[in-house]
């Protein structure tokens, strides 16, 4: 294929970085979810959405670690190569896992960058905001998109004595800030008040993503798995789970055991002649 047929057969509806980044001014809310692997990275682009991200919390979803600290940069990497052969509409970002970016500028320039060469991905993610600000330069100064993450912080878990909700507006205004200053083209506010993602969204120019944080961000992401309600045990106050998949598999794998058991399955017509 040539480069102009290859130009041309970029989808021009694709959610790229500077359309995300205008949807805030256009006053269009912007809808994200997660996702770890081929199948479920495609049927959530299928719907329109704006944003897929493959997140840390891998390490407790799809490994059953109890926090995010767990998850490595291959394993990053490797499922996030399966969500991208799966994504043709939305912007896929992809989260740091610790301590990728926190050994310097450089070292992280080349663990985001691998990211990108080999994840199909448009974009990183890294939790911080004033404290990770250089950080955040850097990455964008070597043409890598980030998004940056503020409130609660999973990785910091140890640091903050668990899932707290994070208060201090001050502090949070300032992270928002610092990381819209150093390039961050959008930030997550995670798990703070309401009224504290508000008025960060009115202050800062770039998209402001809630989970945790109210109706009044700019957009929301949701952990796919709290969503589908296939989360066993403790689910956050702020998740709405808009099926129970866990009930209709286990009815659905339940009936297979009995059937199997009972002989009605495989049938006539499960078989060949």
């Amino acid at each position: 294929m040539s480069h102009d047929q290859n130009r041309a057969a970029v989808d021009p509806t694709r959610i790229t970085v500077p359309k995300f980044t205008a949807m805030k001014g256009a006053g269009e809310k912007i809808t994200m979810l997660t996702a770890y692997d081929h199948t479920m990275a495609g049927l959530l682009d299928a719907t329109g959405i704006e944003g897929i991200l493959v997140g840390d919390s891998m390490s407790m979803v799809v490994q059953g670690h109890p926090n995010t600290l767990p998850v490595t940069l291959d394993e990053m990497i490797y499922h996030a190569e399966m969500v991208g052969r799966a994504v043709r509409h939305a912007l896929v970002v992809v989260d740091m896992p610790f301590p990728s970016y926190h050994l310097g500028t450089y070292k992280a320039i080349e663990n985001a960058g691998r990211i990108l060469k080999e994840a199909r991905c448009q974009a990183v993610k890294l939790e911080g905001g004033s404290d990770q600000a250089d950080v955040i330069a850097a990455l964008v100064s070597a043409g890598i998109p980030v998004m940056a993450h503020c409130g609660l912080r999973p990785q910091n878990v140890h640091q903050l004595g668990g899932y707290k909700v994070q208060r201090d507006e001050e502090r949070l205004l300032a992270d928002a800030l610092a990381a819209e200053s150093a390039g961050a083209f959008a930030v997550v506010l995670e798990c703070i008040p309401a009224s504290h993602a508000e008025k960060i969204t009115r202050r800062v120019k770039i998209p402001t993503i809630g989970i945790g944080a109210g109706a009044g961000c700019d957009g929301q992401v949701l952990v796919t798995n709290d969503l589908l309600g296939l989360t066993s045990g403790y689910v956050p106050r702020f998740v709405k789970a808009y099926a129970d998949l866990q009930t209709i598999i286990s009815k659905a794998v339940t009936q297979y055991r009995d059937d199997v058991r009972s002989g009605k399955f495989p049938g006539p017509e499960q078989a060949f002649k």
